[in-house]
Protein backbone atom coordinates (compact mmCIF):
# COMPACT_ATOMS: atom_id res chain seq x y z
CA UNK A 1 0.00 0.00 0.00
CA UNK A 2 0.86 3.38 -0.85
CA UNK A 3 1.96 5.74 1.97
CA UNK A 4 -0.29 8.41 0.94
CA UNK A 5 -3.21 5.68 0.81
CA UNK A 6 -2.61 4.82 4.32
CA UNK A 7 -2.23 8.49 5.70
CA UNK A 8 -5.42 9.45 3.98
CA UNK A 9 -7.37 6.71 5.21
CA UNK A 10 -6.43 7.12 8.77
CA UNK A 11 -6.89 10.92 8.54
CA UNK A 12 -10.39 10.27 6.78
CA UNK A 13 -11.39 8.01 10.32
CA UNK A 14 -10.28 10.74 12.28
CA UNK A 15 -12.05 13.58 10.88
CA UNK A 16 -15.18 11.44 11.28
CA UNK A 17 -14.14 11.37 14.86
CA UNK A 18 -13.64 14.99 14.95
CA UNK A 19 -17.04 16.24 13.40
CA UNK A 20 -18.89 14.39 16.38
CA UNK A 21 -17.01 16.26 18.80
CA UNK A 22 -17.29 19.68 16.93
CA UNK A 23 -21.14 18.94 16.73
CA UNK A 24 -21.67 19.22 20.55
CA UNK A 25 -19.82 22.54 20.89
CA UNK A 26 -22.65 25.09 22.53
CA UNK A 27 -21.82 28.58 20.86
CA UNK A 28 -23.35 30.00 24.01
CA UNK A 29 -19.90 28.58 25.86
CA UNK A 30 -17.72 29.74 22.98
CA UNK A 31 -15.90 31.90 25.48
CA UNK A 32 -16.05 29.24 28.55
CA UNK A 33 -12.12 28.00 29.37
CA UNK A 34 -11.74 25.43 32.70
CA UNK A 35 -8.49 27.52 33.35
CA UNK A 36 -7.06 31.34 33.09
CA UNK A 37 -4.03 29.17 31.03
CA UNK A 38 -6.31 27.30 28.91
CA UNK A 39 -7.84 28.14 25.56
CA UNK A 40 -11.36 29.24 25.52
CA UNK A 41 -13.62 26.38 23.46
CA UNK A 42 -13.93 28.78 20.30
CA UNK A 43 -10.08 28.86 20.12
CA UNK A 44 -9.66 25.35 20.98
CA UNK A 45 -12.30 24.24 18.86
CA UNK A 46 -10.94 26.45 15.60
CA UNK A 47 -7.51 24.89 15.91
CA UNK A 48 -8.88 21.34 15.84
CA UNK A 49 -10.65 22.45 12.53
CA UNK A 50 -7.10 24.59 11.20
CA UNK A 51 -4.42 21.59 12.41
CA UNK A 52 -4.79 20.03 8.57
CA UNK A 53 -3.84 23.13 7.02
CA UNK A 54 -0.20 21.77 8.10
CA UNK A 55 -0.25 19.21 5.55
CA UNK A 56 -0.55 22.33 2.76
CA UNK A 57 2.51 23.67 4.61
CA UNK A 58 4.59 20.65 4.85
CA UNK A 59 3.95 19.22 1.01
CA UNK A 60 4.62 22.92 -0.06
CA UNK A 61 8.43 23.20 1.37
CA UNK A 62 10.36 21.60 3.26
CA UNK A 63 10.44 23.63 6.77
CA UNK A 64 8.10 25.95 8.31
CA UNK A 65 10.04 28.81 10.16
CA UNK A 66 7.88 30.93 13.17
CA UNK A 67 10.31 33.46 12.08
CA UNK A 68 9.67 33.82 8.67
CA UNK A 69 6.17 32.35 8.15
CA UNK A 70 2.53 32.79 8.96
CA UNK A 71 0.88 30.20 9.68
CA UNK A 72 -3.19 31.15 8.99
CA UNK A 73 -5.67 31.20 11.92
CA UNK A 74 -9.29 30.43 11.94
CA UNK A 75 -11.76 33.06 13.00
CA UNK A 76 -14.96 31.80 13.08
CA UNK A 77 -18.66 33.30 14.80
CA UNK A 78 -20.22 30.04 14.93
CA UNK A 79 -20.16 26.00 15.32
CA UNK A 80 -21.81 26.12 11.64
CA UNK A 81 -18.13 28.44 10.62
CA UNK A 82 -15.88 26.07 12.76
CA UNK A 83 -17.55 22.56 10.63
CA UNK A 84 -17.20 24.28 7.73
CA UNK A 85 -13.74 25.31 8.05
CA UNK A 86 -12.65 21.98 9.17
CA UNK A 87 -14.38 20.72 6.30
CA UNK A 88 -12.71 22.95 3.65
CA UNK A 89 -9.39 22.62 4.80
CA UNK A 90 -9.50 18.61 5.65
CA UNK A 91 -10.53 18.56 1.55
CA UNK A 92 -7.77 20.64 0.45
CA UNK A 93 -4.94 18.38 2.62
CA UNK A 94 -6.92 15.26 1.44
CA UNK A 95 -6.37 16.47 -2.31
CA UNK A 96 -2.94 17.31 -1.33
CA UNK A 97 -2.26 13.66 0.10
CA UNK A 98 -3.94 12.24 -3.24
CA UNK A 99 -1.21 13.42 -5.43
CA UNK A 100 1.88 12.61 -3.26
CA UNK A 101 3.84 10.06 -3.92
CA UNK A 102 5.85 7.83 -1.33
CA UNK A 103 9.19 9.72 -2.49
CA UNK A 104 7.51 13.03 -1.15
CA UNK A 105 6.59 11.72 1.59
CA UNK A 106 9.90 10.49 2.86
CA UNK A 107 11.39 13.96 2.50
CA UNK A 108 12.91 15.54 5.86
CA UNK A 109 10.66 18.64 6.75
CA UNK A 110 11.32 20.56 10.13
CA UNK A 111 9.57 22.71 12.51
CA UNK A 112 11.73 26.03 13.37
CA UNK A 113 11.86 29.35 14.68
CA UNK A 114 14.92 31.18 13.65
CA UNK A 115 17.96 29.39 14.53
CA UNK A 116 16.22 27.29 16.78
CA UNK A 117 14.56 24.10 15.17
CA UNK A 118 12.13 22.24 17.19
CA UNK A 119 12.27 19.06 15.04
CA UNK A 120 13.38 17.59 11.82
CA UNK A 121 10.89 14.37 10.50
CA UNK A 122 10.20 12.60 7.76
CA UNK A 123 6.85 14.60 5.52
CA UNK A 124 4.82 11.34 6.78
CA UNK A 125 6.20 11.30 10.20
CA UNK A 126 5.71 14.83 10.56
CA UNK A 127 2.05 14.61 9.30
CA UNK A 128 1.15 11.73 12.17
CA UNK A 129 2.74 14.00 15.01
CA UNK A 130 1.80 17.35 13.75
CA UNK A 131 -1.42 16.55 12.00
CA UNK A 132 -3.10 13.34 13.31
CA UNK A 133 -1.64 13.29 16.71
CA UNK A 134 -2.02 16.39 17.46
CA UNK A 135 -5.91 16.57 16.75
CA UNK A 136 -6.18 13.59 18.98
CA UNK A 137 -4.53 15.48 21.72
CA UNK A 138 -6.52 18.36 21.53
CA UNK A 139 -10.04 16.23 20.72
CA UNK A 140 -8.57 14.89 24.65
CA UNK A 141 -9.40 18.18 25.90
CA UNK A 142 -12.25 19.41 24.28
CA UNK A 143 -13.96 16.39 25.39
CA UNK A 144 -13.13 17.38 29.33
CA UNK A 145 -14.56 20.99 28.32
CA UNK A 146 -17.61 19.44 27.15
CA UNK A 147 -17.86 17.18 30.34
CA UNK A 148 -17.38 19.72 32.75
CA UNK A 149 -19.96 21.65 30.79
CA UNK A 150 -22.15 19.12 31.12
CA UNK A 151 -22.59 18.28 27.67
CA UNK A 152 -22.80 14.78 26.37
CA UNK A 153 -18.84 13.68 25.39
CA UNK A 154 -19.33 11.33 21.62
CA UNK A 155 -17.51 8.21 21.41
CA UNK A 156 -14.25 8.39 19.77
CA UNK A 157 -12.98 4.80 19.56
CA UNK A 158 -16.31 3.10 21.28
CA UNK A 159 -18.92 4.29 23.21
CA UNK A 160 -18.90 6.73 25.83
CA UNK A 161 -20.08 7.09 29.11
CA UNK A 162 -22.79 9.09 27.74
CA UNK A 163 -24.05 6.77 25.10
CA UNK A 164 -24.22 3.42 26.91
Amino acid sequence: MAIHTALINELKYEASNTRKILARIPEEQFNWQPHEKSMSMERLACHIAELPRWINYMMAATEFDFARDTFDRVKVSSKDEITTAFEDIMQQALALLEKAMDEDLNIKWSLRRGEIKAFELPRKVAIRNMVMNHIIHHRGQLSVYLRLLNVPVPGMYGPSADER
